[in-house]
């Protein structure tokens, strides 16, 4: 298994690098652009949609890139007026007539057909190519995959949250299978706090924390949110070292169980 190397992205047939890049933590468009350079194209312009990736992107379009990209854009909306609307001001924002996905935010239960009947209205006319959805409810995206309507499924899965091994990734079907895309790999930073850690432990790295993700062989692209070129630079290593080793492996397991057994709250 080579980091490195580019997959493809499930029933997509998108080509698609392992580490992707989200918008909302501040890093500058030099960082993006260093990033797209190495092979990362899965762009997440989502929740917060900060400037310095639209500028990144605009200026990869700009050197007849565009479709070496994989550009998603997503919606939290409820109201299907409004999730149209802001989407289209999105890709104007970003000097753009489609994205790639359109990934519906923080669904646990399945979206209402009203709902559905216009995402795919909106990918008739052209706003999109692959529809992709995102929650915390693992038992509801195999469920979801069996009406083969949705694309991309985005799966929190870390060193702490693990559920996704028994109640997701088996579940999936091998024929048709959609991409899946993890994120929270370091568990908003705490798989990288001194404070949370086992007795006489030191913390992973950023980037064993998505080595970890992507070791997972069900696991196609694993996002991650540097908040500079420094943090960038330190995510992009995963490329280079690569799977974790069967230490590294239980290194990861043994502070992820610890971190889980004192922070119930987040649940399983």
């Amino acid at each position: 298994m080579d980091f490195s190397q580019a997959t493809i992205l499930g029933r997509t047939g998108l080509r698609v690098g392992r580490l992707g890049v989200a918008a909302s933590f501040g890093a500058t468009a030099k960082a993006f652009e260093e990033a797209f350079e190495r092979g990362c194209n899965y762009f997440y312009w989502g929740s917060i949609r900060k400037s310095p990736m639209a500028e990144a992107i605009k200026n990869i379009c700009a050197q007849g890139k565009r479709d070496e990209l994989i550009i998603v854009l997503q919606s939290y909306s409820r109201s299907t007026f409004l999730m149209e609307a802001y989407f289209e001001k999105a890709l104007q924002a970003l000097g753009m007539d489609h994205a790639d996905i359109l990934l519906l935010g923080w669904y646990n239960t399945r979206p209402s057909q009203r709902f559905l009947d216009k995402a795919l209205a909106m990918k008739e006319k052209g706003l999109y190519r692959f529809l992709a959805l995102s929650g915390h409810n693992r038992k509801l995206f195999p469920e979801l995959a069996k009406e083969g309507l949705f694309d991309v499924f985005h799966v929190r899965y870390n060193a702490a949250h693990r559920g996704a091994e028994q109640e997701t990734f088996p579940y999936l079907p091998v024929e048709g299978r959609p991409g899946i895309v993890t994120y929270t790999a370091t568990r908003w930073r705490q798989l990288l706090n001194p404070k949370k850690m086992p007795p006489g432990e030191v913390p992973p790295s950023a980037s064993d924390c998505y080595r970890f993700a992507l070791s997972n062989p069900a696991v196609d692209v694993c996002l991650c949110g540097p908040k500079d070129q420094i943090q960038m630079r330190k995510a992009l290593k995963t490329l280079e070292l690569g799977p974790l080793s069967p230490d590294e492996m239980e290194r990861m397991k043994k502070i992820g169980d610890y971190i889980h057994s004192h922070s119930l709250k987040f649940g399983l």
